[in-house]
């Protein structure tokens, strides 16, 4: 997964599955399984960053935080070694919960991780804080000027107008359907607002659950979120995420009562349904609608799902056909730390990421979306998506996750996630959220003046 977050706890995710109890109290609680996990997490993080030790010659580790992501990055280091005589060394923590916080307190030690697999936007801007990582404009400029970078994606990677990190992927944010099952009920992929709700409705009284939405894993509660928003009114889910806008405008009240009404149909699953179960259950024609990142692809086709044929993708349409046409992108972001032990070789090799040789072994192996346009798509469904974002000069988006003071993130996470649980308090829910805005973004500034 791109930028994956962690995955919440068994104990987390009762929480949120079975909390009855008011607001606060479900919000204390998840906060104290957060606090005992993190707790858990961090002796062997401590341990795995902490004890970075150079590799031999030509060869620069890389630390992520996705087991998943370690054959292709292999695959791009093999490339890597071809174009520029340094070969990547993947080393995946999988303590995850810890991970952020745990490589920020590494970066003040001289035993940090040379690169490594970070989150852009302000993720990313509050790592570059710590002056822990180098800047890498020379790079970026450099990859620009060959093709190798889509200029557009420039501004998630930057912290006070210079560059921080690379991209490694691009994914796109995309709904997943089932062509088969939609050609059995009359419906074609929907290309208008209208055409989706009416596939919603016609999906819904054929006894198919139209649409995935969940609270499993914790952090997908966002989803349904940035995807009203930037589907209503694009340049508002801009200034609200980066704290020109608030939550207590009507704009974002629309947004939420659409996912009321939604909810409200009956066309939610049940919330704790994973994201993998409803895949699978897409395939098999028991869910109609999936939203999800391109990364998620390979969830599809790994229970059978065979692309064009019973699984295929489509950009949601906008809900005001004049608004100029929006989607949510995710970019992971490659990090050169000041003081990994093989820094010359690290920068060689962020120098090296973006070329087409390297960014195609890594794009093709993930079967994912790359940021260097030269590189063609892994499979049809990316190229679908990849030539209706370009062509259709879609304005990209950058997902929650990575906008916003982080700490304001996690906490509106979790107020999204009751918020689906109970849509009928997001009056309730949108003050909570702007109460908690108010204060991070007046802490951001301060931090950041």
């Amino acid at each position: 997964m791109t930028g994956r977050h962690p995955p919440v706890s068994a104990q987390e995710h009762t929480i949120y599955t079975t909390a009855t109890a008011a607001r606060p109290s479900r919000r204390g609680l998840l906060r104290a399984a957060v606090a005992g996990a993190a707790a858990t997490a961090a002796t062997p993080l401590l341990a795995a960053c902490g004890t970075a030790v150079g590799e031999p010659p030509g060869k620069v580790a890389l630390h992520g935080d996705n087991p998943g992501w370690a054959a292709p990055l292999k695959a791009a280091g093999a490339a890597m070694r071809s174009v520029d005589g340094v070969r990547l060394v993947p080393e995946v923590i999988p303590s995850l919960e810890s991970f952020e916080q745990v490589v920020k307190s590494s970066l003040r030690t001289s035993k940090t991780p040379d690169l490594l697999k970070y989150w852009s936007g302000y993720r990313l801007q509050d790592l570059a804080r710590t002056g822990g990582i180098v800047e890498l404009e020379e790079e970026w400029d450099r990859a620009e000027r060959r093709g190798w970078v889509d200029p557009s994606l420039r501004s998630a990677f930057t912290y006070r107008g210079r560059v921080h990190g690379l991209p490694m992927n691009l994914a796109y944010w995309v709904f997943y359907y089932n062509p088969a099952v939609f050609r059995d009920h009359g419906l074609t992929k929907p290309t208008t607002w209208d055409a989706f709700l009416k596939a919603a409705d016609r999906l819904k009284r054929a006894g198919i659950t139209p649409l995935h939405a969940t609270t499993s894993g914790r952090w997908p509660s966002f989803i349904w979120f940035q995807e009203m928003l930037s589907r209503q009114d694009p340049q508002f889910y801009d200034d609200l995420m980066n704290g020109r806008a608030r939550y207590t405008d009507p704009r974002t009240e629309r947004a939420m009562r659409t996912i009321a009404s939604f909810a409200d149909k009956g066309w939610f699953t049940s919330l704790d349904m994973d994201q993998a179960t409803a895949a699978a259950a897409m395939v098999h024609g028991k869910v109609g609608m999936v939203p999800g990142a391109t990364w998620l692809g390979t969830s599809f086709t790994g229970v059978g799902g065979k692309i064009g044929e019973n699984v295929d993708t489509f950009v949601l349409p906008m809900q005001d056909p004049k608004a100029k046409p929006a989607m949510i992108f995710e970019s992971s972001a490659l990090v050169c730390t000041v003081k990994g032990p093989d820094h010359i070789e690290a920068l060689r090799a962020s120098g090296a990421w973006l070329h087409p040789k390297v960014a195609q072994a890594f794009s093709h192996t993930l079967q994912d979306g790359s940021p260097n346009p030269l590189v063609p798509p892994a499979n049809a469904m990316i190229a679908g998506v990849a030539d209706t974002a370009r062509h259709g000069k879609l304005r990209l988006l950058n997902r929650f996750w990575e906008l916003g003071p982080p700490e304001l993130v996690e906490s509106t996470v979790d107020d999204l996630a009751g918020f689906l649980l109970d849509p009928s308090a997001y009056r309730k829910t949108l003050t909570t959220m702007q109460g908690r805005a108010d204060e991070a973004w007046k802490v951001w500034k301060e931090a950041d003046a």
